[in-house]
Formats: C-alpha cells, sequence, structure tokens
C-alpha cells in the first residue's frame, strides 16, 4: 500500500472536492485501492465543448485532480505540500453522454517528484483520454 494513512478511506477524501473545479463540473472520488485512486465524472452540459463532445480541458481536470489528490495521500501533509508540475492527455476517443472514469497509479514516487499514469474510460471501457501528471513535492511553510 502506498498511502501515507493506512486506512484511508474513499469517504474520507470526498471534502476535498468541495469548493473545487471538481464540485463544479461534477466529479467525484469513486474507489482507493493499494496502489490506485479512481474518480468519475458526468459527460454533460458542464463538461462539453461546443460539438457535444467531452471537453479535452475537463479530462485534464479529471486528471490533474486524481493525480494531485493521489500524491496528497501519498506524502505527509503536516510537512509537505504537493502541487502540479505539468500535465499531458492524448484524447483518443470522443464521448456525448454519460460518465467517464478515470484511474491514477504511480509511475514514479519519489522525495521531491511523484508521476501518474491516468487512464479515463467510458462506460464501456473503451479509453477516452490517456494523461501522465508530474507533481512536485514541495516543504510546507
Amino acid at each position: 500500500m502506498i498511502w501515507f494513512h493506512k486506512s484511508v478511506q474513499v469517504n474520507d477524501i470526498q471534502p476535498l472536492g468541495k469548493n473545487t473545479i471538481g464540485e463544479l463540473i461534477g466529479l467525484e472520488f469513486t474507489e482507493i485501492g493499494p496502489d490506485f485512486l479512481k474518480g468519475r465524472m458526468p459527460v454533460d452540459h458542464r463538461t462539453h465543448q461546443p460539438y457535444g463532445l467531452l471537453h479535452g480541458g475537463a479530462s485534464c481536470v479529471l486528471a490533474e485532480t486524481l493525480g494531485s489528490v493521489a500524491s496528497a495521500l501519498v506524502i505527509d501533509q503536516s510537512k509537505f505540500i504537493c502541487v502540479g508540475l505539468e500535465i499531458n492527455a492524448n484524447h483518443i476517443r470522443g464521448v456525448r453522454e454519460g460518465f467517464v472514469t478515470g484511474t491514477a497509479t504511480p509511475i514514479h514516487i519519489g522525495a521531491s517528484t511523484h508521476v501518474w499514469d491516468i487512464r479515463i474510460q467510458d462506460e464501456r471501457d473503451k479509453l477516452v483520454c490517456i494523461s501522465r501528471l508530474t507533481v512536485a513535492i514541495l516543504p510546507k511553510k
């Protein structure tokens, strides 16, 4: 298990989305495993681009949220903070409705950086987006 607090449950992290862009677009955390964090968001008027497809920026919001929260769960938050450093995303397939689910898994967990792989799938388990997020781990001031 990679989490700092071994007993962390998905209900423990739901408040992290309060008053954020995640709450605005309906993002919710759905599962914490030994080395992954999952969340989902609706594909609707809040997350569409003008052609009625899932907006690539919304996919990036889901990916960055999952990776950043996962990093926060790995570190000792009394001593460190984590901030996004770089994100990239390849948009594989369009989605018009329903939900998409992202799964963040670690590629690298170091003392000063974390790198996360985030795969976003539609309700048919088809790959929609693949993203990589690099997070900087900084001492708390």
